[in-house]
């Protein structure tokens, strides 16, 4: 069974303020009687489902191209956590048994995790006081040898966060982020998580086809 965790891309979907939304100029049109059609997409690469780059907070960091493809694919672990909006998540917002399943993946490879926060319910209507990690979180994922981690809301950091300590987490580990997937629909457990970033030249980021496959 497949989860599609993307949100669709249509001119409805909320950017970031400021960002660019997505856009499709057609400029060929089989319906116009063209041999083809032929449409140019204009957007922000910071787009619903969407991979971070280094770049993006770092300023000598790499950029999305150079990254390895090994933490956006392979098994992955889904958290529903309990948190208030505008709120910042740690190991105290976890159960029990949701911290146990994460120190018992480290030991089986289990190297990725996604957090549903619940606190960013629409991707086509943008509000601010979603949630995001704590940066000891980030520490302590890290120490156990996790890839990447992401979550439901468009940022790690809080709305109003400008030293944007997670993201400082993340780039101190190396590790990977995958913002603004929708888990709404995802029990918590086990499965493949299939995210391939584009392979985009100097970029810092990368919409993504973020899926979640069952794994028997």
């Amino acid at each position: 069974m497949l989860h599609d965790i993307t949100p669709t891309i249509t001119p409805d979907l909320a950017v970031w303020p400021g960002d660019t939304a997505p856009t499709r100029e057609v400029l060929l049109d089989m319906k116009r009687g063209h041999t083809v059609t032929l449409s140019t997409l204009r957007a922000t690469v910071h787009l619903g489902a969407h991979a971070d780059a280094p770049s993006h907070y770092g300023a000598e960091a790499p950029s999305i191209e150079s990254r390895p493809l090994d933490p956006y694919l392979g098994p992955c672990r889904v958290i529903h956590v309990t948190v208030g909006r505008g709120e910042r998540f740690g190991l105290d917002h976890l159960s029990r048994a949701s911290v146990n399943h994460l120190v018992g993946d480290a030991a089986r490879t289990i190297h990725r995790v996604l957090f549903r926060t619940g606190t960013f319910p629409d991707p086509r209507a943008f509000n601010e006081d979603f949630a995001a990690f704590d940066p000891a979180l980030v520490d302590w994922l890290h120490e156990r040898g996790f890839l990447l981690a992401g979550l439901d809301t468009p940022s790690v950091d809080l709305f109003h966060s400008k030293d944007l300590p997670s993201h400082k987490r993340f780039l101190v580990h190396d590790m990977a982020i995958l913002e603004g997937v929708t888990l709404a629909d995802v029990p918590e457990g086990v499965y493949e998580l299939i995210a391939l970033p584009l392979k985009l030249a100097g970029f810092d980021a990368s919409p993504v086809r973020a899926v979640l496959r069952s794994i028997k």
